[in-house]
């Protein structure tokens, strides 16, 4: 029987989890390149484990968290995963706060084109649509530093965007994989194996140039690590208590909790060609979530016309 719903808690929740992922990202872009990306993938990851067991076991979910019928499609989605984790915080260092979060808006629309192609979704003119307008929105926040100002910090800022525009491409890839780790596998198998999968992969960049940190960046990468697994179980528990159509627009509130954290931390102004390329890209990741919200339900309408009355 599915729980009662309660949408303003689930939307709460999840504007939670948002902030919490924000203020995480900072504090990763508040080690200003000391540390490794592959060694703030493994304190993100590793220190996370801890707070996500305390969850299942206040949740008696422990034992479906250590489950998993499709192994080797776990593997697949922390390596997709941990690939977009690892590039993303590379890019943090490079670009302006607030720019990395909207590349990284790009993620849920190359995620529409990879479940077309790799999942056999239909995908109509109207969605195709969306994902061209969010693309053109893209490609403007993309343009400034793409135009490889002479210079080492000209250079830098291209290779940031790249490294951002990879997370994102490695990020929609790891959602087709989720897409399908949802047929047969548990939310908290799902959640639990993911931090479990990075932070054994993340050891892959060891020989790579990992450093032994400072105190005080010690500290911060550790707290990566809890804020990651808080964030982790408010976005899973929103989900709990509202619909998924309802409470994923308030993914892009990070893009105010950015601007906000950008301006008062980092001393970012942002660019009026940044705002105008996040705009082009939020309303078109808005308008495929509320197309996919009328598609289910057109399918529940359909579904109940089809069943038996009696």
């Amino acid at each position: 029987m599915r729980p009662q719903m309660r949408p303003l808690r689930g939307i709460a929740l999840k504007l939670v989890s948002v902030l919490v992922f924000i203020v995480m990202s900072a504090v990763i872009k508040g080690t200003q390149g000391r540390v490794p990306a592959g060694e703030v993938v493994f304190f993100r990851s590793f220190f996370a484990i801890p707070v996500i067991i305390a969850w299942l076991i206040w949740r008696g979910e422990l034992r479906q968290g250590l489950k998993a019928q499709d192994p080797m499609g776990h593997v697949w989605r922390g390596f997709a995963g941990t690939v977009a984790m690892g590039m993303g915080f590379a890019g943090l260092t490079f670009l302006p706060f607030p720019e990395v979060t909207a590349l990284g808006y790009a993620a849920p629309l190359l995620t529409v084109v990879f479940a077309a192609m790799f999942l056999g979704e239909e995908v109509r003119g109207f969605r195709i649509s969306c994902v061209v307008l969010g693309m053109a929105g893209v490609m403007i926040v993309l343009a400034p530093r793409l135009s490889l100002t002479p210079g080492a910090a000209g250079t830098a800022e291209a290779l940031g965007a790249m490294l951002v525009l990879g997370g994102a491409v490695f990020a929609a890839l790891a959602q087709v994989f989720v897409r399908k780790l949802v047929l047969t596998e548990t939310t908290s198998a799902i959640v639990f194996r993911f931090s479990v999968t990075a932070t054994v992969l993340s050891l892959v960049t060891l020989p790579f140039g990992w450093v032994l940190p400072s105190a005080f960046d010690t500290a911060l990468l550790v707290g990566v690590g809890l804020l990651g697994g808080v964030g982790q179980i408010f976005l899973t528990a929103s989900y709990r208590e509202a619909d998924a159509s309802l409470v994923a627009p308030f993914d892009y509130a990070s893009m105010l909790f950015s601007l906000a954290i950008g301006y008062l931390v980092f001393a970012e102004v942002p660019s009026g060609t940044m705002l105008i390329g996040a705009t082009l890209i939020i309303t078109a990741g808005v308008l495929i979530i509320w197309r996919e919200r009328q598609l289910g339900l057109e399918r529940t309408r359909q579904r109940k016309a089809m069943t038996p009355q009696g």
